[in-house]
């Protein structure tokens, strides 16, 4: 029998009677029973491991693992995503040819470039391959604040050009989210990687950044395009400034927003996107949309994705 690391699976469901459940693979969504050879030790290590956060990281021989604890009726639950040694290739992650091509153009410019989904739909992976990928052909200094660190990022890289990137990552000190990227943005990094948008102080902060010349990464839960926008106004308008100045902020920060679906088996990535011009002292359809209030991208998406595939340049120069 192999062991928990050595088990095939992404995500590993213990309820409370402390049975464990992985993804049998024959339908979309259809969950096996498991039982490694080392699951009791493993499961003594998911309880241990809690504190008070719900969401934890736990390291558990050599392998990070995404934790959830839940209570239900019966106890308490656990739903473990077991994180990669590796950051993968971002160019064998199934990712459209031509929209890759347009995000790697982006290692230079500035601006809050969010991944929407829902949970497990490949948020993480994909940003934080995206950030290795800037590192190894761009270098530059990164600083990421998570909350639990979930992919292996922090290192020095080695550019193709002889110079250096360098990823350190942290969790927020105190639990602040505020004070964390207060912090990081005074080491004066290139690029900015944050777990998720969570909360209004880490919105709007976010969105200072970006418009201070910083390349700032984060995810978000949303269904749409259209919705990951109007959640980020949201956060910014409750941290105490007007719902108008909101729009404003978002449209003048924002760089571009995907939103990531897996389909298939094996599951690969089905990206809706939308971008503003990089050079934001430029007119731009995006931006002037976005602070109308009004947030009706589904004909700006399509004419995007239509020139995208055609390669005819996004934005006229």
């Amino acid at each position: 029998m192999a062991t928990v690391n050595e088990t095939d699976f992404s995500d590993i469901y213990v309820i409370p009677d402390g049975s464990a459940y992985i993804w049998g693979k024959r339908t979309a969504c259809g969950l096996i029973p498991v039982m490694p050879d080392d699951y009791a030790e493993f499961y003594q290590a998911l309880k241990s491991t809690y504190k008070d956060n719900p969401s934890y990281l736990l390291k558990y021989k050599g392998r990070n693992y995404r934790v959830e604890r839940t209570v239900t009726l019966d106890g308490q639950q656990f739903c473990a995503r077991k994180m990669p040694d590796t950051i993968p290739d971002i160019n064998k992650l199934g990712v459209d040819e031509k929209l890759l091509r347009y995000l790697l153009s982006l290692s230079s410019a500035s601006g809050l470039l969010l991944v929407a989904g829902t949970t497990g739909s490949g948020k993480t992976t994909t940003l934080s391959a995206l950030l290795r990928e800037w590192l190894v052909k761009e270098g530059g200094y990164a600083f990421t604040l998570e909350d639990p660190i979930e992919m292996p990022l922090d290192g020095t890289y080695k550019t193709i050009h002889g110079e250096l990137g360098i990823c350190k990552q942290m969790t927020p000190p105190n639990g602040s989210w505020q004070d964390g990227l207060k912090s990081m943005l005074r080491s004066k990094p290139r690029y900015v990687y944050l777990g998720e948008i969570r909360d209004p102080a880490v919105a709007s902060e976010s969105l200072r950044a970006a418009i201070s010349g910083h390349l700032v990464l984060s995810t978000i839960h949303a269904a749409t395009v259209s919705d990951a926008i109007q959640s980020v106004v949201k956060y910014a308008a409750a941290s105490g400034i007007s719902e108008e100045m909101s729009y404003d902020l978002v449209g003048n920060g924002i760089l571009g927003v995907l939103h990531q679906t897996l389909v298939g088996v094996p599951k690969r990535p089905k990206i809706e996107f939308v971008f503003a011009n990089p050079d934001a002292s430029a007119g731009d359809q995006v931006r002037g949309i976005i602070k109308s209030g009004k947030i009706n991208l589904a004909t700006t998406i399509e004419s995007q994705k239509a020139r995208l595939q055609r390669g005819i340049p996004l934005f006229d120069i």
